[in-house]
Parts: C-alpha cells; sequence; structure tokens
C-alpha cells in the first residue's frame, strides 16, 4: 500500500512537470528558451514528399505542428495523424490556417514517394517532411525529440520515438505541445490559442 501511494505521488509529479513544461510555451523568448534552459526548433534543410527541398523558413508564416514518427510505426503515428486530422475538422474555417507536418526518424526507409503514399490515408492538409539521415538527425536535436532504432529480430527493426506533437507560433518560435492522447478539447484550445497567436 505503501508503495503504491508513493507510485502515485511519483505520477502526479510527472505529470505536473509535463503540464507546466506545456503552458510556458506562451512565454518564451525569440530564441525559442523554455525558461532560458531548452531551445527548440531552428533551421534546417530536409526535402518534402516530392522530393523538392524544405526548409525551416518555408514553414514560416503560418502557425505549425511537428509530430515526428515513421511509416512502420504500428500505433503511435497512425492515431496522431488521425487525430490531427480531427483537430483540424474541429478547427472548421481556422483549420486552413494552420499547418501540420510529419516528420520522419526512419529516412532510410521513408523516402519522399514513401511518406507522400503513407499520408494519403489522413487528412490532405498534413504534409510530410524526409530526407537523408544527417538533415534528418538535425531536425531531431533540435526539437529535442528522442529517436532510436531498436532491432526487432530477422533483420527488421522499428524506432523508439517522442509522441509528442510540437507547436510553432507563425515566426518560428516555439508555442507549446500535444501530449500524446491527450483530451481532445484540452488540444483543440491550444490549437485554437495558437492559430490566433
Amino acid at each position: 500500500m505503501k508503495f503504491l501511494r508513493y507510485g502515485i505521488w511519483a505520477v502526479i509529479f510527472v505529470l505536473a512537470g509535463f503540464l507546466a513544461f506545456s503552458t510556458i510555451g506562451n512565454f518564451l523568448g525569440k530564441d525559442n528558451k523554455v525558461a532560458g534552459l531548452v531551445s527548440v526548433g531552428g533551421p534546417f534543410t530536409a526535402l518534402n514528399t516530392n522530393g523538392e527541398k524544405i526548409t525551416h523558413d518555408d514553414l514560416k508564416g503560418r502557425p505549425h505542428a511537428l509530430f515526428f514518427g515513421f511509416t512502420n510505426c504500428p500505433d503511435v503515428c497512425p492515431t496522431t495523424l488521425y487525430e490531427a486530422g480531427e483537430w483540424l475538422k474541429a478547427l472548421g474555417p481556422d483549420g486552413d490556417k494552420l499547418d501540420v507536418y510529419f516528420v520522419t526518424v526512419d529516412p532510410t526507409h521513408d523516402t519522399p514517394e514513401m511518406l507522400g503514399t503513407y499520408l494519403t490515408a489522413f487528412d490532405k492538409r498534413i504534409k510530410g517532411i524526409t530526407g537523408s539521415e544527417a538533415q534528418i538527425a538535425d531536425i531531431v536535436k533540435k526539437w529535442r525529440v528522442f529517436a532510436e532504432k531498436v532491432d526487432a529480430g530477422d533483420g527488421d527493426y522499428t524506432m523508439n520515438h517522442t509522441a509528442t506533437t510540437f507547436l510553432m507560433k507563425a515566426d518560428g518560435e516555439f508555442f507549446g505541445t500535444i501530449a500524446y492522447g491527450e483530451q481532445m478539447e484540452t488540444a483543440q484550445k491550444k490549437l485554437e490559442r495558437l492559430v490566433k497567436s
């Protein structure tokens, strides 16, 4: 019973820390630093699903959300991409004012063509970003994303990765996050504030 109580308090502490991190996004400075400690985002060069060059400057001008994953992801990625489509629909006309990007963490497999085909199963407003291993490693580092290749046996592999959606203002500044499995209503309010920011 004592250990259960400690476990519950530990979970509450972790959740409180995450919520604090999520809410301070509105108070960031121009260098995208969270409380002066951690920067999120920054310049990058990669490829879109047409195989064309895309940079961080191409994302600017409109508020945007980035989710990191891979096309062979069994549950987290398709669930989040489906939910992202629902977020856009729930925003109504404002949904067309927000860009959503799916950034692969498995560029060796997720070529522009592969990624483009995969995304046809979701809202057409969701765009894909891939590139060379070095380009993706650079984006992953700048967004403070965890991504790790894991041997699945028989020459196969999977990817462990951060399951957070990053919200960015039109000028490229970090705004906040949406956690995997976050309630629709909470996520929606964050996106409404983002679009109006």
